[in-house]
């Protein structure tokens, strides 16, 4: 069964005032962004209250999963994937735009031939690890081994 709301909820964190992303784009809730990048914070005066903000969380992850089964290199790749390896696929989705991980094409060429240890050593050696290290590292192990075990007491 999909845990991708809990994993994003875990990664992402929830706050109900809008900050400022480590990108500069100003975001709320669950790593929502809502406005363009280097935008005033006093342009949004508004509470997204956690109800919400799931209801919000879902729907955009539908639209990641639907972006994601039209992609051909994501899709060949999520054909081999369980649900933990599917989610961490979600994630990074969501993190970094359908586009960003459509660059994964070795990644995902790997996943997609079921070479799970030798994609997630590809997942580390990227620009995406360096920038988020510790949920990099988490991702992999989860594409390595299938399991959510890593989650174990956070989702």
């Amino acid at each position: 069964m999909s845990q991708i709301i809990s994993i994003l909820n875990f990664e992402e964190g929830y706050k109900e005032k809008p900050y400022i992303d480590t990108e500069g784009f100003p975001t709320v809730a669950c790593g929502i962004k809502i406005g363009p990048k280097g935008a005033s914070l006093s342009n949004y005066t508004f509470s997204v209250p956690r109800a919400v903000g799931d209801v919000w969380l879902q729907v955009f992850v539908t639209g990641v999963q639907n972006q994601c089964q039209n992609n051909p290199s994501i899709y060949a790749a999520l054909q081999k994937c369980n649900a933990a390896r599917s989610d961490v696929i979600y994630s990074m989705a969501y993190q970094m735009g359908v586009n960003g991980l459509a660059g994964f094409k070795n990644t995902l060429a790997l996943i997609a031939s079921g070479k799970f240890d030798e994609a997630a050593s590809g997942m580390l050696n990227s620009l995406w690890a360096r920038q988020t290290p510790n949920r990099a590292r988490r991702h992999a192990e989860v594409m390595k081994t299938g399991t959510y075990d890593i989650y174990k007491g956070v989702i």
